[in-house]
């Protein structure tokens, strides 16, 4: 059982949030490249779609970028996000859970954050970890895997 990482990070509204404070709940931890790109957008849009049932199910969304908490803020409020997006300017959260890395787009091979989500369980241990995920199809997945994890 790997434990997640532990971590102290401001949402768009300021609020400092840690992995601690989500003891005994399922916590989806998703790391995006930006704020209010296509792919992210879409990623957001679809979590925020399905914050009831994922709320049903007693798991909280956390998403991460390097953005800052100013760009956070304009981001939740353009596409009405009412979970938390944290601002890990540092990148060390994103580095601690290895979504920093080589990207490719357009030819061209640069450093970044890339598209994974970190599925943590109620005691704070490593459930699954998603790679180069679909923005479009994410949500409906881990609720499926959610669903069988929690037999």
């Amino acid at each position: 059982m790997n434990i997640a990482p532990s971590f102290t990070l401001p949402d768009q509204t300021g609020t400092m949030h840690t992995l601690s404070q989500y003891k005994g709940k399922w916590v989806i931890l998703y790391f995006y490249p930006k704020d209010d790109t296509p792919g992210c957008t879409k990623e957001a849009c679809n979590f925020r779609d399905s914050l009831k049932d994922f709320t049903d199910a007693g798991v909280v969304i956390l998403g991460v970028s390097k953005d800052s908490v100013i760009s956070h803020k304009k981001f939740a409020e353009k596409y009405h996000l009412t979970f938390p997006l944290l601002s890990d300017e540092s990148k060390d959260v994103i580095q601690a859970y290895g979504a920093w890395g080589i990207k490719k787009f357009m030819g061209r091979e640069f450093e970044g954050v890339k598209r994974t989500t970190t599925l943590i369980g109620p005691s704070g241990d490593i459930k699954k970890i998603y790679e180069n995920v679909n923005p479009v199809t994410h949500a409906d997945q881990i609720l499926e895997d959610i669903k069988v994890l929690q037999k």
